[in-house]
């Protein structure tokens, strides 16, 4: 499982990159380069870094659902995500 700082430091990008997404397209509309280098740099979708919403796990993440392989599985064979089954011939 990931430390919660790492967890809280992805929470705090996703944020950011919320709060500056409309500046951010509009100066890169413009064409202001100078002034798109003074946002902070955590405000660029580029540097969110896919992590597990349970464990926080950064490796093996699956997008669909937005957990790691290892989570999917747990949950699937619990019956927690509809529609998943485990194949069996």
């Amino acid at each position: 499982m990931a430390k919660e700082s790492m967890k809280a430091r992805e929470r705090k990008r996703a944020r950011m990159v919320e709060k500056y997404a409309a500046k951010r397209a509009a100066l890169k509309a413009a064409g202001e380069w100078d002034k798109l280098q003074q946002l902070p740099a955590n405000s660029s979708a580029v540097r969110k870094h896919n992590r597990c919403s349970i464990t926080g796990r950064p490796k093996g993440y699956v997008r669909i659902f937005g957990i790691s392989r290892n989570m999917l599985r747990e949950m699937a064979l619990e019956g927690k995500i509809p529609g998943v089954t485990k194949a069996s011939w």
